[in-house]
């Protein structure tokens, strides 16, 4: 078992269903030199059945699909899915990760974490306006009381609570944790306290367990399976690499799945999945995105200029994890994919130099 790809096997298979190799075959439909124009597929709720569609079959460059396996094994990763119009192009698997194999999503889960408060504020139960105090409780920080009235759940979206990033564990959640440092709105940092605290407001804003609204307003719908554990101060999505591929799918068609409407704004949904605000034009409401003038990367405080992923498409968004746990989702060219494993670049939370190393061998592999 790798000390990066915290597998969760024990007895998941009784309490979630499982995904097996068996895939419905398309290419007998589709004759090899025409153009593939297909509709959105979505595989069915509690079934192995996932059609699949070949490279060859997409016109893909078939010759770099061996180079870009190595480069995946040799980058320390369990799990490899590529979706086109959610039918599988691609799903590798390395070592001993298996498919039915649940696998920490660390910071990719933060997707989920939005979409579940796009759904709240859906149903009327929350604005992500409202004061963050209003469903934390008065002293939730070590904030005074004024200085907490001006924090507001869009803040705690777009990590710029003006909370002391600079503290000794910046995952802490306890009060003493949570210092004043700048105004909110003025300044962006990538603090994961300030994201945990989104759980604990959108459980008492919905009166009911995090992970109970979760399973009913996305996961049941959609056919995923896997768990939320609590590891220290954050709460982590474990599943298969096949469950963030249906999340990632949901995304493509913008909160809607084979005809049911999960996240019923399709203004939140838009503004989710573009800038949030201009101190880094890379970051929506805990997506990341391509394609923008600057960024600002985990960790540091200074801006870059440029595209976060310089051989990504320009309309890439994503859930970017801890040690390289990638969801990339591309609208243009209706792709999803999902890469699972060990930390493979420079950066050990968020994008990493292996986002662009990785886009280079997919770009050989489907142009």
């Amino acid at each position: 078992m790798k000390n990066t790809s915290i597998l969760i096997s024990l007895s998941l298979s009784l309490l979630f269903f499982n995904c097996s190799t068996d895939n419905t075959k398309i290419e007998d439909e589709i004759e090899m030199d025409d153009p593939v124009v297909l509709e959105a597929y979505f595989p069915p709720n509690n079934s192995d059945i996932w059609e699949t569609i070949t490279p060859s079959q997409l016109q893909w460059n078939t010759n770099a699909e061996q180079e870009l396996f190595d480069f995946l094994e040799e980058q320390d990763t369990d799990a490899f899915i590529i979706l086109k119009d959610g039918r599988i192009v691609i799903e590798q698997y390395f070592g001993d990760f298996e498919q039915n194999d649940n696998h920490l999503w660390n910071s990719v889960g933060k997707t989920i974490t939005s979409t579940i408060l796009g759904i709240a504020q859906s149903e009327s139960l929350l604005s992500i306006n409202d004061i963050s105090a209003d469903y934390l409780g008065e002293g939730w920080s070590s904030l005074s009381s004024e200085q907490e009235q001006q924090i507001t759940i869009w803040n705690h979206l777009t990590m710029t609570t003006g909370l002391d990033y600079t503290v000794d564990d910046p995952f802490c959640t306890d009060a003493a944790c949570l210092t004043y440092k700048n105004e909110p709105g003025e300044f962006w940092f990538y603090h994961n306290a300030a994201y945990t605290l989104l759980d604990q407001i959108i459980a008492n804003a919905v009166d009911e367990d995090f992970e109970t609204f979760f399973n009913a307003k996305i996961k049941n719908k959609i056919g995923m399976q896997g768990v939320w554990l609590k590891l220290g101060f954050n709460n982590n999505y474990f599943s298969t690499a096949r469950s963030m591929a249906r999340f990632g799918l949901l995304n493509l068609n913008q909160g809607v799945w084979d005809g049911e409407t999960i996240l019923d704004d399709a203004n939140y949904f838009s503004a989710m999945t573009n800038s949030s605000q201009a101190m880094n034009q890379a970051y929506g409401y805990l997506y990341w995105l391509n394609g923008k003038d600057n960024y600002r990367v985990p960790g540091l405080e200074q801006s870059f200029t440029g595209k976060l992923i310089p051989n990504a498409p320009d309309d890439l968004f994503a859930g970017l994890g801890a040690n390289d746990q990638k969801m990339y989702i591309v609208p243009s060219e209706k792709l999803v994919i999902v890469r699972m494993g060990g930390a493979a670049g420079e950066s050990i939370l968020g994008p990493s130099s292996f986002d662009n190393e990785l886009w280079e061998k997919i770009n050989a592999l489907k142009n």
